[in-house]
């Protein structure tokens, strides 16, 4: 009996590590597909820049002194001031959005859940707006992020309120609740770009087309302050996710308080998604497209889709933006365009494989 035991414990280990070699050979593999894709996309624009002269940048401004300088000040203010940033927001605002879409999906138990249809998004560019064009920056580059969060919260509150009236509490019903309710927000938002200054709405085309061009370096710590402790903590959550994903009484059963939980997910995706709002504008289907592809991979298990879906998220976005700054250049094509082409093919697919 004991040999027994012995022998079905150690198939066990082997299925684990079986099953986890091909996650981590596509976590290392995806690494170097982002560095390369950082690199590209700083190299790529109106005025190309070798990628050895990109290299040697970088290492000249991390590492002072290692890197004999061989190009002009103007290259290296284009690499270093103005794509590297937007590169690593475009790395940032990607990874939020992916894992914010990959635990929405887990714990609404719906496959097309993601912050741009549930009218999170919305929420959030209706916060910055409003401060953009009415507020004020009361409290400086905070402003427009607090807001941001603060509409998505909304947002979140109010869709989650017509559900429960409604008595509508089916995974397909909360999407179209989103839906409903990101209509009626956008609504509102062109109704405070109606009101406003005619002089000042140009600066809105960005967050209702979504974009990076505004990307600085001393931007890049609000994400990445409000990115980090939150998916770090969305991934410790991970079994407890798993467990709603079965459903809410056998997440009970197992000692999940799901309510507690579903609430403290909704607030943290609300806090990523505001604040990538916030430097970036409206960007949708990441959050829908990422996880699925990582699930394919990686199966369900949310300790492994969380930190793939980020990587994944984060590559999808850079690449994305290379294509915005190509396809018109010397213009840059809204990002949000790209994403909003590719994820409705993605949509259509998705609606019809889950028949």
């Amino acid at each position: 009996m004991t040999v027994s035991l012995e022998t079905e414990a150690a198939q066990a280990e082997s299925d684990v590590q079986h099953r986890l070699w091909p996650v981590l050979l596509a976590g290392i593999a995806g690494l170097g597909l982002l560095v390369m894709a950082i690199l590209t996309a700083v190299a790529v624009g109106a005025i190309s820049v070798p990628l050895g002269d990109v290299a040697g940048i970088v290492a000249s401004k991390l590492l002072p002194g290692s890197v004999e300088r061989t190009w002009s000040l103007s290259r290296e203010a284009i690499v270093w001031d103005i794509r590297f940033p937007r590169a690593l927001l475009a790395a940032l605002v990607g990874a939020g959005l992916a894992v914010t879409g990959a635990v929405l999906q887990s714990v609404t138990r719906n496959p097309l859940a993601d912050p741009h249809l549930l009218g999170i998004s919305s929420g959030a560019a209706f916060g910055a707006i409003l401060a953009l064009l009415h507020t004020g920056l009361f409290l400086g580059l905070l402003t427009v992020p607090l807001l941001a969060f603060v509409g998505a919260l909304g947002a979140t509150a109010v869709v989650l309120g017509v559900v429960k009236v409604a008595r509508a509490g089916s995974p397909d019903r909360l999407v179209l609740a989103g839906v409903a309710v990101s209509f009626i927000i956008m609504a509102l938002a062109n109704i405070l770009i109606f009101l406003a200054d005619p002089k000042a709405t140009h600066t809105v085309v960005f967050w209702m087309l979504g974009g990076l061009g505004l990307a600085q370096w001393n931007h890049l710590i609000y994400p990445l302050a409000v990115l980090v402790p939150c998916g770090l903590w969305l991934w410790l959550k991970a079994g407890a996710l798993n467990a709603v994903t079965l459903g809410d009484e056998t997440a009970s059963t197992l000692g999940v308080p799901v309510t507690r939980l579903r609430l403290s997910v909704f607030v943290a995706g609300a806090l990523v998604t505001g604040v990538c709002v916030a430097f970036s504008g409206i960007i949708g289907f990441v959050g829908l497209m990422m996880p699925h592809l990582v699930r394919l991979i990686a199966g369900g298990d949310n300790a492994r889709v969380i930190p793939l879906s980020a990587l994944a998220g984060a590559l999808f976005l850079i690449l994305a933006d290379i294509c915005a700054r190509v396809i018109m250049a010397p213009e840059d094509m809204p990002i949000g365009i790209v994403t909003g082409l590719v994820g409705g093919v993605f949509f259509i697919w998705l609606m019809a494989r889950e028949r």
